[in-house]
């Protein structure tokens, strides 16, 4: 039986998946319109950031406070550096390696995002990564591969610059999983506009001619969607799983694109696109299988969070937060020892010995 702890955090990851994977047909039709690449990513995020402000604005508007933990000043610095890497950095390195890179190389390359998230979360960040994740990840990725194969096309200089992107990505995702236990509408409202305004500003410096309103509009609902509510679901997965398992099943996203594109666009069913449903399924099963279950110790620690009255939430409450009720407010825990299965969610992110 799956493990209670892969809900919801599993839900979360896939149907991030699925808005981003659902997005990339979408994109491909608009490019074939004549988009220029960087300019379309720019409204796609741009679009995810509007979207995102107005949806907070009427939800501060009927509630009149969010239910989620607002980002402090303490979070600025790591909120900075994730904006920076994943929406400056990381998009310039791609424009770069483009230009002297075949678009089947890139598409492999690209698939290396996973990796260096799942990397970087395990050497740098010390989250937990079992030899069941590595081979649930490796085939996950590996179906990636195998979706974006088209065989030739050497990488070069311009690979290396689309490796740094990846590694970029990779670091933005591992530092916003330090931001998870905030509100995710308010981190994704602010990653979309800073990286919108900076791609669109790269796409226009190039030369990129904006595109009519119609199709600017179509474009910014897809990113919305796509880029918006996606990265939303990707932080909430990232409270409850953490970085490396969050971007492994993140990377089914070229998967259920692929799937879409044979639905709606009568794309025609591949040999690689059978073969990485067979590697994908096999890594999601993985995944889902896994039970991470020992004798752990929690330190005394304090932080805000959306939480419930649960075993790891045994502080008082007041009239303002009743414990039956989901809220948000300011804690303590208290040093506790026991054993559960657990992810490396916002309560365990202990040493592995």
């Amino acid at each position: 039986m799956r493990p209670p702890t892969a809900w919801p955090g599993a839900a979360f990851a896939i149907g991030s998946a699925a808005l981003f994977g659902a997005s990339t047909p979408l994109a491909k039709w608009l490019l074939g319109d004549g988009a220029q690449p960087l300019l379309l990513a720019g409204i796609f995020y741009l679009g995810s950031g509007v979207g995102l402000v107005l949806i907070q604005a009427v939800r501060i508007g009927v509630r009149h406070e969010s239910t989620e933990a607002p980002l402090r000043r303490a979070d600025l610095p790591r909120l900075a550096a994730a904006v920076l890497l994943g929406g400056g950095v990381a998009p310039a390195l791609l424009l770069l390696g483009l230009q002297n890179t075949s678009a089947a190389a890139a598409a492999l390359l690209l698939n290396l995002e996973g990796v260096a998230t799942l990397g970087i979360a395990w050497l740098v960040f010390r989250e937990n990564v079992d030899r069941r994740l590595l081979l649930g990840a490796l085939a996950i990725i590996a179906g990636a591969v195998a979706l974006s194969w088209k065989g030739g096309g050497a990488a070069g200089t311009g690979g290396l610059l689309i490796i740094g992107a990846c590694l970029a990505w990779g670091m933005d995702n591992n530092l916003t999983r330090g931001l998870a236990g905030a509100d995710p509408v308010q981190i994704t409202l602010i990653k979309g506009l800073a990286a919108g305004g900076v791609n669109l500003a790269l796409a226009l410096s190039t030369g990129a001619r904006m595109l009519p309103w119609k199709e600017s509009l179509g474009a910014a609902t897809v990113g919305f969607f796509g880029y918006g509510v996606s990265l939303v679901l990707f932080v909430r997965a990232l409270r409850h799983l953490g970085a490396a398992r969050t971007s492994a099943y993140f990377s089914t996203a070229p998967f259920i694109g692929a799937m879409i594109a044979v639905f709606f666009f009568s794309e025609p069913v591949s040999i690689a696109l059978l073969a990485a449903a067979a590697l994908m399924a096999a890594g999601v099963y993985l995944h889902l299988r896994e039970s991470h279950h020992h004798e752990h110790a929690h330190e005394e620690m304090e932080h805000e969070h959306q939480h419930e009255h649960d075993a790891h939430h045994q502080h008082p409450h007041t009239v303002q937060h009743p414990a039956g009720e989901t809220h948000t407010h300011w804690h303590r825990h208290k040093p506790m020892i026991h054993a559960h299965p657990h992810y490396p969610d916002l309560h365990h992110r202990h040493d592995h010995r």
